[in-house]
C-alpha cells in the first residue's frame, strides 16, 4: 500500500507543480471564480463553450496543493467533453468525495482523481478538492443559461 501512497502523493505534487490547462482563455464564453476561505484558496476558470461542447477551458488557481492538483486533474479530463458528459463527471468525483462511492466506481477519465479519494479522512480538506469541481459546475449551468449548449 505504501507504494501507491507514494504514487498518489507524486500524482498529486505533479498536478500541484505543473498544473495542467492552467491560466485564462482571452475571450471567454464563460468565466467564474470560485474560492474557499477557509484555506485561501481561490480560482478563475475560463471555458470556450460551442455546440454543447467545452472547446477550451483554463483554470487559474492559487491556493494550497490538493485544491490546485484537483482543479488541474479536472480541467485535464473535462476539455473538450459535452457540458451533459461534464456534469456527469462532476457527480461521479463529488459521489467519491463524499463517501457515497469509491475510487473503483469512477470512470476510466478521472483515474488520477483517485489519488484525492485519501482526502476524504480529513473532511475539511474536502472542499479544497472540490472547489474546482463546484466552480466548474457553476460554469455549466452559466454556459447553459447562456444558451452555449446548442439547445436553444
Amino acid at each position: 500500500m505504501a507504494a501507491v501512497d507514494d504514487l498518489y502523493r507524486d500524482i498529486l505534487l505533479d498536478h500541484h507543480k505543473n498544473p495542467r490547462r492552467y491560466g485564462r482563455i482571452e475571450h471567454p464564453d464563460v468565466t467564474v471564480e470560485g474560492a474557499n476561505p477557509l484555506c485561501g484558496d481561490e480560482m478563475v476558470l475560463t471555458m470556450n463553450v460551442s455546440n454543447g461542447r467545452i472547446r477550451e477551458l483554463r483554470l487559474e488557481s492559487h491556493g494550497c496543493s490538493i485544491s490546485r492538483a484537483s482543479g488541474s486533474m479536472m480541467a485535464e479530463a473535462i476539455e473538450g467533453r459535452t457540458l451533459a458528459q461534464a456534469k456527469e463527471l462532476v457527480s461521479a468525483f463529488k459521489g467519491m468525495m463524499m463517501g457515497k462511492a469509491s475510487a473503483e466506481d469512477l470512470p476510466p477519465e478521472l483515474e488520477d482523481l483517485e489519488a484525492l479519494e485519501g482526502v476524504r479522512s480529513f473532511p475539511v480538506r474536502v472542499k479544497c478538492a472540490l472547489l474546482a469541481w463546484n466552480t466548474l459546475l457553476e460554469g455549466l449551468d452559466a454556459a447553459e443559461g447562456a444558451g452555449r449548449d446548442g439547445h436553444h
